[in-house]
């Protein structure tokens, strides 16, 4: 009986703090703010890319939930022509398996044996979930984590793809797959983190997409579609400079200019 009280408790704690799904508009018109994104970011990547000027450490790659490393070649082409050395996560289809969490740690550990250096990750949507986990089950090997739309505050809260994570995983919530892993998932990778973030998101709400910031933890909030986060210029802008800091040098990112302040980064 008590235990029936607790699990009621807990059930009318999650309806409070509920948030509320992206909007249809910016659902429907996902795929095509992204195909714009995209267009974009082909002559950003060839005219206002600095190239060669990374020190060739080791940067994992991470897709987000239903894709695969396709999703992230154009990503990886930008931070190669940077002089550093991309990697795929190599797992196929990211369909939300746990199991990732047990390879991903091996992965980690060649990658960094091959280079002698820690690893950036950065992580798209439930590939930056998986990111931050990684960075806390391996802080020693991780130099800094970037995540783009992670909802890693509420990986179960109502968005528009809900669906399908549950016809994955049997219809069952992460509180009862895994309940420890999901306690852990807000609490904060112990390496110097920026989580990117856009309120035009249609896929996931952006609210669940922000750390608890401090000295070695920001969140920037960019202009664009959950689809096309990956191609955004404005985020790999943001790559781009951040990737230039190691954890003893890094410190939190500003725009270049007052014009992109005010057009590209709302929350700067």
């Amino acid at each position: 009986m008590e235990e029936d009280s607790k699990d009621k408790d807990l059930e009318v704690k999650v309806d409070e703090n509920t948030i509320d799904r992206p909007s249809l508009f910016w659902f429907l018109t996902e795929g095509g703010r992204a195909a714009a994104e995209l267009a974009i970011s082909i002559p950003y990547r060839k005219l206002f890319a600095d190239k060669d000027q990374g020190d060739g450490h080791p940067v994992l790659v991470l897709p987000g939930f239903l894709a695969s490393d396709t999703s992230t070649s154009s990503l990886r082409k930008f931070i190669k022509g940077l002089g550093y050395v991309p990697y795929k996560w190599d797992l196929g289809m990211n369909i939300a398996k746990l199991e990732y969490l047990e390879l991903l740690p091996e992965k980690l550990d060649k990658i960094f044996n091959k280079h002698e250096q820690k690893v950036s990750l950065i992580g798209w949507s439930l590939g930056g979930v998986f990111a931050r986990q990684l960075a806390k089950q391996k802080p020693e090997l991780v130099r800094q984590v970037i995540t783009m739309g992670s909802p890693f505050k509420g990986i179960n809260e109502p968005n528009n793809v809900a669906w399908l994570y549950n016809l994955l995983n049997n219809r069952k919530r992460i509180q009862e797959v895994a309940p420890e892993l999901f306690a852990d998932l807000p609490n904060p990778a112990p390496v110097p983190s920026t989580a990117i973030y856009t309120k035009e998101d249609g896929i996931v709400p952006w609210e669940l997409c922000i750390e608890d910031e401090d000295e070695i933890h920001q969140n920037i909030q960019v202009r664009g579609s959950h689809w096309g986060l990956g191609v955004n210029p404005a985020v790999w802008e943001i790559i781009q400079d951040r990737l230039l800091y190691t954890e003893k040098a890094w410190h939190p990112f500003r725009p270049k200019s007052k014009l992109k302040d005010l057009f590209y980064y709302p929350s700067l």
